[in-house]
């Protein structure tokens, strides 16, 4: 379940719920009573580094195997046993 962030218009009270995607959104401040609004948060990850955009997909096709353009399997072949 997502975490969301809220902060009282009366007191300023910033405070987090953990809430369902389908729940409502929460109205009242936990310490005043106050009315809340949800705030806009930093997402929780980043794709950060390399990763396999980098280093494979979008690297242009993949090469063939030797074995394949000969007509024969991949049994022995050390590609196959990544894949």
């Amino acid at each position: 379940m997502p975490m969301y962030e809220y902060q009282c218009l009366a007191c300023g009270h910033s405070f987090e719920a953990r809430q369902k995607f389908s729940d409502a959104p929460l109205t009242t401040c936990p310490e005043c009573q106050g009315d809340v609004r949800k705030l806009i948060s930093q997402a929780g990850f980043a794709l950060k580094g390399g990763g396999w955009y980098q280093q494979s997909y979008g690297s242009g096709p993949a090469p063939s195997c030797a074995a394949q353009a000969e007509g024969g399997g991949c049994a022995g072949c050390p590609k196959a046993a990544k894949e």
